[in-house]
Parts: structure tokens; sequence; C-alpha cells
């Protein structure tokens, strides 16, 4: 018995070959959108598979203005691949990991987690910040595939990137905050580097790199903006001394026996691509 309808099966099994051109732009930029990643039917099928799982594992019962800034930015759960078989099968999809791979030109990936991003309607920003704050990782082989599971216009909250801002050290140490939005603001004002603000076709995935700057703006439509999102990291990746507590919680979390110094190889960490 297959877990998945055969097209769809097949679709997450073929590669999606990037051209040179895109690779560089991703090496220069850190961030890069990719068209028709997932046809149609492909993506129907798991808004469906993954909104039933957020459904399960939600346990936000507060109203929008109870909320802080956080709160309000998105419905979040973690780790779907380890709740249904359907879900399991994208997260650890050698066509989704392949590209994470390639952009990064490393020999392989791991997974770090997956998690879902509900932004609901009526749904606050999501600040200014850099993923890797969060991360106990040695190196900045990391990169986040974001999901969309619907075509995303500019009025549901896209992804917006400050590309290239992964050379900038200040605001690195702020968790997502109305701090964060404020003062990584502050420092992306006087800098060169742009800041990407665009919609999002259904089937197009972003890429984006740990330390590269992004936020989201509010959901100001009638529909709930739901992404998916999965981690990956270099199939080596080494884990280091956590520095935050954060850092502690994640490793405690997403590398359960990793040990400070060491490639990280646990359970939940499968390599799911590897040349």
């Amino acid at each position: 018995m297959t877990i998945l309808p055969d097209p769809i099966a097949l679709e997450l099994n073929q590669p999606y070959p990037l051209t040179p051109e895109q690779v560089d732009f991703y090496q220069r930029n850190r961030y890069i959108k990719l068209k028709h990643v997932l046809s149609t039917d492909t993506l129907d099928y798991f808004n469906d598979a993954i909104t039933r799982c957020v459904n399960n594992l939600n346990t936000e019962t507060r109203e929008l203005t109870e909320r802080d800034t956080y709160g309000k930015a998105f419905i979040q759960t973690f780790n779907l691949w380890l709740q249904t078989p359907q879900v399991k099968a994208l997260v650890l999809s050698k066509r989704l990991a392949q590209i994470a791979s390639d952009l990064m030109q490393t020999q392989g990936v791991r997974i770090y987690h997956d998690q879902a991003l509900f932004k609901e309607s009526g749904g606050g920003i999501t600040p200014w910040h850099a993923d890797q704050y969060y991360w106990p990782l040695q190196s900045d082989k990391t990169i986040t595939a974001w999901i969309p599971l619907q075509a995303t216009p500019l009025e549901m909250g896209p992804l917006e990137f400050s590309a290239g801002s992964h050379q900038i050290v200040t605001g690195r140490d702020l968790e997502i905050s109305d701090n964060s939005e404020i003062e990584i603001q502050k420092q992306l004002r006087v800098t060169n580097f742009p800041h990407i603000i665009e919609p999002f076709d259904a089937g197009e995935i972003s890429f984006h790199s740990g330390w590269i700057f992004h936020r989201a703006g509010a959901n100001n439509s009638a529909e709930t903006r739901k992404v998916m999102t999965v981690i990956y990291m270099d199939k080596a990746m080494i884990l280091k001394q956590p520095e935050n507590a954060n850092q502690q919680n994640d490793l405690e979390q997403w590398c359960p026996g990793a040990v400070a110094g060491q490639e990280i190889n646990s359970p939940l960490n499968p390599v799911v691509f590897s040349y």
C-alpha cells in the first residue's frame, strides 16, 4: 500500500535542476525564490494533510488580542513529520533536500526540524530576525525551505528578505520580538541591502540561510496564510555549545543525545539527501 498517490510520490522523488546562475544568486544573497517546485495537485494534497496535522497539534486558544507580538504572528507547530506518514513524505523528500544541498553546495543534508507557520486572518507581523540565533549549530551551512501551501499575495504577509544581510553581525543576538523589529530595521536602513517584498505563486518556494535577516507582514486577508517549513543543515554539521537559553532548548528538543563538538546524528536528524 502506497502512502501517497503515485503522481505525488513520483514528483517528490524527481530532482529539481538548478542552474549555475541560481546557485550563484543564492550564494550572494542567501535567499532564492523558485517557481514550480510543487504542482497544484501536490500543493493541494499537502495543504489538506498539514492543515489536519496543525489542527490536531495546536494548543493556542487565546484570541489574537490576548497574545503578544510573537503569538499574533502565527500558530506554530513542530516536527509534523513525526505525526503522519503523509507529511513525513514531504519533509524527507529528495526533491526538496537536493535543492537545499545544491544551494548550500554541500555533499548532503540532514533535517534539523520542521515547523508549520499558520498566520491567521488578522494575524500580525513576524518581526525582523535571523533564525540561527536559535540554533546551536557550528557552521552557517543551514537553510530553510519556506513552502506556502497556497498562492500568497502581499496582503497575506509573505516572507520578506534583506538580500545579502547575512554579512551583518549586529542583531544576531536578538530573538523574535518588538525589539528585534525595531533594532534590526534601524541597522538595515543604513545598509545597501535590498529589501525584497514579493508575492508567492502557488507552488513557488523560497530557500533562505540561517543568518539572513527576514520578516513577514500582517495577514490582512480573510484567509489563513498556511506555510510549511523544513530546516536543513549540512549532513556533517557539528553541534556547538549553546550560547543562549533558546539554543539550549533547541538542543534538547531537536538534537536529543547530540554532544557539543561532535557531528549531529540523532534519530530526529536523519540524512535525507547525500551525493
